[in-house]
């Protein structure tokens, strides 16, 4: 795992390093907006998931960009990796479920819900599930990605 930065991180002045799991950045409505948003008050800002290769979809596809070089490996070793590697002297994972917050917690990160870090973002989020494609089917496969995201 690396952190993998276009610019030069020393000159962002956050002193965070800030994570989302693929479900939370999911929620938000505007993850573009509110990623750069992010790094004016971060050092390093990204997403993980268990599957990296949704997350590349979504980087991708939402114009996002990811401090982290994923590889195909779960959120408890990237997330290791990360604070291991990250010279902030914070450290925040935002995600969705108990599972998220135990991961959080176990690899040494402070955790905030999509709620709470919207709420003191001031992010909008989008209705859980809510996308172009708005069918049953869709919904279901937004729910499980969550989960697993």
């Amino acid at each position: 795992m690396s952190l993998d930065v276009d610019d030069d991180p020393a000159t962002r002045s956050g002193e965070l390093t800030l994570v989302l799991s693929l479900g939370a950045a999911r929620r938000l409505a505007d993850p573009a907006a509110a990623f750069a948003e992010a790094r004016r008050w971060s050092r390093y800002v990204g997403i993980v998931a268990n599957d990296a290769d949704a997350v590349e979809r979504f980087v991708r596809d939402r114009g996002v960009e990811n401090d982290y070089a994923l590889r195909n490996w779960d959120k408890w070793g990237t997330l290791g990796d990360i604070h291991d590697e990250a010279t902030t002297p914070r450290h925040v994972f935002v995600g969705t479920s108990p599972s998220d917050r135990r991961v959080a917690t176990h690899v040494g990160f402070e955790y905030r819900s999509i709620r709470e870090a919207a709420e003191r973002a001031d992010w909008e989020l989008s209705e859980p599930g809510a996308s172009e494609e708005s069918g049953f089917i869709e919904r279901l496969r937004r729910t499980v990605s969550d989960r697993l995201g």
